[in-house]
């Protein structure tokens, strides 16, 4: 198993200190969300793309993705466009930093359930094409309004297109009450990246906890991938940048790989850093 972390858990850090201690702590990769600790925009001039990628070669980690915010499910067919360009300059930017995938989101669903699904589908279909020329995958992540997998699972299959696939944020299903087992047959088909955290369920919130100290039951996720021979990364994602009360990530990022290797080789596996 491949282990990663996404830089939302580090808004203050500059890339090329993402880089040095991603090799530090033990991850192989890592995902980047955040530029100069705001979201990271779509369009970056190339001077700064081949600083970030000489930084991660310096320190031997992987570029995996971009978490982009674009999102398909609303009604207006032009802010549909909108964002279907604005995911297209992230595939172009992925593909510049050597990235693997762009994160998409599905987003708020307005009306008809089923309407917003097919909007999303046939938004993703469109701007596979960009992805393909590019050679980087979208992956639709268990979020927002699509944090139940079916939903996922419906508009993948409604797309249809093999640079489209899956991104398990293994939180929302399971707040929405979805087994792993029921998410795994849900999502396997097109499974390609899996984001883990873990929270407690407070009042009729959820607080981000370090991993091994909630609810979610990451240890039964572990084996579902193991059982469905999942053989792609495990990408911890310590959300400091929207919830600054939480640990550093000093400390967040050596506690959950520490624990996810322990986790991992407990279910069977041996979790290395190597790509």
């Amino acid at each position: 198993m491949k282990l990663a972390y996404s830089n939302l858990a580090c808004p203050e850090w500059p890339l090329d200190e993402v880089m040095r201690r991603a090799a530090a702590y033990g991850y192989a990769g890592v995902e980047l969300r955040l530029y100069e600790g705001e979201v990271i925009p779509a369009r970056l001039p190339e001077g700064v793309v081949q600083a970030i990628r000489a930084a991660a070669t310096a320190a031997g980690v992987t570029i995996l993705g971009i978490g982009a915010s674009t999102r398909f499910a609303m009604a207006d067919p032009g802010e549909r466009r909108r964002q279907e360009d604005e995911l297209r300059a992230y595939l172009d930017l992925a593909a510049r930093l050597g990235a693997r995938f762009v994160r998409t989101f599905g987003g708020q669903m307005e009306g008809d359930a089923a309407d917003c699904i097919a909007r999303l589908a046939e938004s993703l279909a469109r701007v596979a094409e960009a992805a393909d020329a590019a050679g980087v995958d979208i992956l639709l992540e268990t979020h927002d309004d699509f944090s139940p997998s079916a939903r996922v699972r419906d508009a993948l299959a409604a797309a249809r297109h093999p640079r489209l696939g899956a991104l398990w944020d293994v939180h929302h299903p399971y707040r929405m009450g979805e087994t792993p087992a029921e998410t795994m047959a849900n999502l396997s088909p097109w499974l390609r990246h899996v984001h883990i955290k873990d929270a407690r369920r407070r009042g009729d919130g959820w607080d981000l906890v370090p991993l091994g100290a909630g609810e979610v039951p990451v240890r039964e996720i572990l084996r579902a991938l193991r059982a469905a021979g999942y053989s792609g990364w495990l990408s911890v994602e310590w959300e400091r940048k929207w919830h600054p009360e939480l640990q550093p990530a000093e400390e967040a990022l050596p506690q959950h790989i520490t624990v996810l290797r322990a986790l991992w080789e407990e279910t069977g596996g041996e979790a290395t850093g190597g790509v």
